[in-house]
């Protein structure tokens, strides 16, 4: 199990990745200072660093610049609220392996974790299926049986949540924070909606309501 460490001050979004990481089968562990993050970083027991720069003793880029100073090569991700392109090549020229601007897609920022984890060379499949239905990660285009399937980037995004986990009951909130991202709003239906949108495109019987709990894929 991959033990990530998360340096953010701001509650709300680190209880929101480590939710999300939990959910993907990661084991989170969140610090809200430079100096926690640096002491845990230099542990050894991390396999990646999620690193706010806006933290309350020490900026993100003094963590980065002591942490690769002592010789940690440790992947490191800055999530940040600035998106400059100066901040961003100072962070990479730092020694950042990647960065990312909030607000943000948890979708989008577990899948950077997972080429960072996986290195130079990943297994991670370009191609999701699962009965008649295929998604190409690639191109972007879905199929079922021999016919393409014209999806949204939410449709897409929602089919291939339930492709990587087949079987599995996904609750509303994980949908949420996988597609849609921390700063929407946790009491919408639009999961529900979209849900129905697939169902219209792909098929009536492919994803099935769990009272009470989620969705599950089944088909």
């Amino acid at each position: 199990m991959s033990q990530i460490l998360i340096a953010e001050d701001e509650e709300r979004i680190a209880s929101f990745v480590a939710k999300g990481l939990r959910s993907a089968g990661m084991a989170p562990t969140a610090v809200r200072t430079g100096r926690e993050a640096l002491e845990h970083a230099r542990t050894g027991e991390f396999d990646l660093l999620v690193l706010d720069l806006g933290l309350p003793d020490q900026d993100g880029f003094t963590v980065l610049r002591r942490l690769r100073e002592s010789g940690s090569r440790l992947p490191v991700i800055i999530l940040t609220a600035r998106s400059s392109v100066e901040d961003t090549v100072a962070g990479l020229e730092g020694g950042a392996d990647d960065y990312m601007a909030k607000p943000f897609r948890f979708e989008e920022l577990l899948a950077r974790i997972r080429l960072r984890l996986a290195g130079p060379a990943t297994d991670d499949p370009t191609t999701l299926t699962h009965g008649a239905l295929s998604l190409d990660l690639r191109t972007r285009r879905a199929r079922v049986g021999d016919r393409d399937i014209d999806l949204s980037a939410r449709e897409f995004a929602l089919a291939e949540a339930f492709l990587r986990n087949p079987g599995q009951v996904l609750s509303r909130e994980q949908l949420l924070s996988r597609v849609w991202g921390y700063d929407f709003d946790p009491g919408s239906n639009v999961v529900d909606v979209y849900v129905r949108y697939l169902r219209t495109k792909l098929g009536p019987d492919l994803v099935t309501t769990v009272r009470g709990m989620g969705y599950r894929l089944d088909g």
